[in-house]
This record gives C-alpha cells, structure tokens and sequence, in this order.
C-alpha cells in the first residue's frame, strides 16, 4: 500500500513566507507601486497568520502583478528571486525530512495556498515531484501563456487544500481508504482541515494556535529550524 507525505511549504520547509517575500521583492524592485503594494502585502499578511484572510480578495491584489507583465519577463525576476531570497533559506533540515520520506519510497507532495508562478521552482529545488497549489488562469498555453490575473478552479486554502488533494488522490488512482498511513506537516491553523484528515498530523514550526490544538489533540511537534 501507498503511503503519502504532505508538506506545506512556508514555514514548514521554508523557515519564511515564499508568498509574502514575493510581495516585498516586487516592491523592491519597484515592479509596484511601493507605498501601496508594501502595505497591502503587509496586510494581508497579518490577516493570514491570525487565520482570518479573505482568500479572494487577497489573490486579487497577488495575482494582478501577475497578469500586468509577459512571463518571459516574470520568469527573469522570478529567476532573480530564487537566488536573492529563497535559496539562502533552503535549510538542510528541511532536505533531511523530505529525502526520509523519498527515500522510504513515499508518494510526496507539497501543498500550499501560495500560487504555483512562486511555488514551482521553490518545489523543484526540493526534489519534490508533485505540487498542488493555488493556479492562476492562464490565457494560452499553460507553459508560456500569460496570466489572466484570475484563479484557475478552487483555491488551495483551509478546507480548499481537502478538496483539491482529494481530486488529485483520485487523478493518481488513489483514496485515502487506499493509503496505509498518511502525513502532513504544516506550521499553520489554516491547514487544520487537512490536518484532521491525515492519519498522522505533524505540526511544524507552528504557529500559536495550531500549537495549542497540537496539544489538545497530542501530536507531537517538529521545529526544523531550532
């Protein structure tokens, strides 16, 4: 039988907020209105760690950069972004957990509210095959077309994360009946649905509130970056 390992990615496997530091790179390299973008990003910011983020209206201020430039050119800054800011914070600990997993011949997957423009490359240098994130429309050909500045389908967030790794347990000719364990790491009480749903909850680096139910519930938890 399969067994299934799911990581969330900021603050889990990265030590920061991937979807937050995309906004204060664009702000710093005044792809944005500064003023305005900085304090949105910051915002939003403090809407999603207390868990009370409006998931729409924030996808409608983070994909608008988005759909405003080629992807050619968003592919050059995105370039630029995994040098300058995320890969100084691939930690070794976090490789260490995923290469536990892989090589018990585990099925992998990151899933994360951030967008898949910002997360693909970060998974990639994690090794990680599978991703299931929130997807910006594209117009065109999904590899090179341009974004619509929309959301593609359901959004990656809360009970949006269950839905969406149901569809794709199903598109890999698995269910959660077919599983014989199942993990899930996340530093976040928005990911608590997902949580419920794992055989194995893993709180990692969580936050205050996702500690207190790690308590209540007795699950142990995993600080990566202590």
């Amino acid at each position: 039988m399969t067994q299934l390992a799911l990581f969330d990615l900021d603050h889990t496997l990265l030590p920061i907020d991937s979807d937050h530091e995309w906004g204060r790179f664009l702000v710093k390299t005044g792809v944005v209105d500064a003023q305005y973008y900085a304090a949105e990003n910051e915002r939003f910011y403090a809407d999603y760690k207390a868990g009370r983020l409006d998931i729409f209206a924030f996808l409608a201020f983070a994909l608008k950069p988005l759909a405003e430039h080629s992807r050619e050119q968003l592919n050059i800054w995105h370039e630029s972004f995994m040098h300058e800011v995320i890969r100084p914070n691939l930690h070794p600990n976090a490789f260490d957990l995923v290469k536990k997993h892989q090589d018990q011949g585990d099925l992998c997957c990151v899933v994360t509210a951030t967008n898949s423009f910002v997360t693909r490359p970060i998974v990639a240098a994690f090794g990680i095959e599978h991703l299931i994130a929130t997807e910006p429309e594209v117009i065109g050909d999904p590899l090179t077309g341009n974004f619509s500045g929309k959301v593609a389908g359901i959004p990656n967030f809360r009970e949006g994360k269950v839905v969406r790794v149901d569809n794709w347990l199903a598109a890999q000719d698995l269910s959660w009946e077919s599983l014989s364990e199942s993990y899930f790491y996340s530093d976040s009480i928005n990911d608590l649905p997902l949580m419920e749903k794992v055989s194995i909850a893993k709180p990692t680096n969580p936050d205050d509130n996702l500690r207190k139910k790690a308590l209540e519930n007795h699950w142990p938890v995993l600080e990566l970056f202590k």
